[in-house]
């Protein structure tokens, strides 16, 4: 799979392997969802071009929806007063499955999203949770080779999100082509095998997770539990040379000063020496995570 468009309209340009899990990360109105309504034959590039499976998504749209599966968040796309089992039978005449294989089918893909035996119930009755799974079902009961995912785990309760996560690896493994579209960076960096980062149409930066992380500008995160540290003391610890961010959390009864820097800075190293005369709880360090690269990268396309 292959998407490129013209620098004179942005510039994205990224492939994805067979088989692989991809994601795409960026901020509201970066261009991700546009982008998959290309790959998906939804929209036709204002300019340059995209291909999947070798197909290109303007010219050989009839050829290539029958080879794709689209899943999105939210509750678009089933109908409530219908049970699940209704509601694939519906999909499987859209998908033009053919009669004696709609059964195998359709309980096929509802063991593999976990809702065999609450198949008759009407969707209206079912979790958020649910709803994705069967968004999911839906989006593969016709076996497709690529299956495109706009944020299927938004609003879905911890537990659900994870059955989920689990659910889109295996079906990667399975030998499923999945790009992923997330605001989640931790869920991008539990699965994905690479993202790209993409921001005012334009592709930031590509490659594995611990790739981004590691080419972070962000050396070491820093941690430091206070009580009523003083607003000039904060604004002096991000004027600090090699101080790239610092922001405060309210947790319980203290704030949690979050300083990202390079790992030579001076208050990396000795942040207490910076915080003389202040109430210091604990103080701890980490490396950057998926997230804290992500806003370095969207915070640098911003300057």
């Amino acid at each position: 799979m292959s998407a490129s468009r013209s620098r004179r309209s942005g510039g994205i340009s990224f492939g994805i392997e067979r088989g692989e899990l991809f994601g795409l990360l960026g901020p509201n109105g970066a261009g991700k969802t546009t982008t998959i309504k290309i790959l998906t034959t939804l929209l036709s590039p204002t300019s340059g071009s995209a291909r999947v499976l070798g197909l290109d998504t303007d010219r050989d749209r009839r050829a290539l929806r029958g080879r794709i599966g689209y899943v999105f968040g939210g509750d678009r796309g089933l109908y409530d007063r219908l049970s699940a089992l209704d509601n694939l039978r519906y999909f499987a005449e859209l998908y033009e499955i053919p009669a004696k294989e709609q059964s195998f089918r359709i309980a096929e893909v509802l063991d593999v999203v976990g809702l065999a035996g609450r198949e008759r119930e009407r969707v209206e009755g079912y979790s958020r949770g649910m709803r994705q799974r069967l968004h999911i079902a839906r989006g593969i009961l016709h076996r497709p080779d690529v299956l495109f995912l706009d944020e299927p785990t938004i609003g879905v309760d911890p537990v659900g999100a994870r059955a989920l996560r689990g659910m889109i690896a295996d079906l990667s493994a399975g030998g499923t082509t999945i790009l992923l579209t997330t605001h989640y960076m931790f869920e991008a960096d539990e699965i994905c095998k690479r993202v790209a980062v993409i921001s005012h149409g334009e592709l930031r930066a590509e490659g594995a997770p611990s790739r981004l992380k590691a080419l972070s500008t962000i050396g070491r995160v820093t941690e430091v539990e206070t009580f009523g540290i003083a607003e000039e003391r904060i604004e002096a610890i991000r004027a600090l040379a090699g101080v790239h961010s610092v922001t405060v959390e309210d947790r319980e009864q203290s704030r949690v000063l979050v300083v990202q820097t390079e790992a030579t800075c001076h208050f990396a190293l000795d942040p207490a020496a910076h915080l003389v005369g202040e109430r210091i709880g604990s103080i701890s360090t980490r490396e950057p995570t998926l997230e804290d690269a992500y806003v370095s990268i969207i915070s640098e396309s911003a300057e």
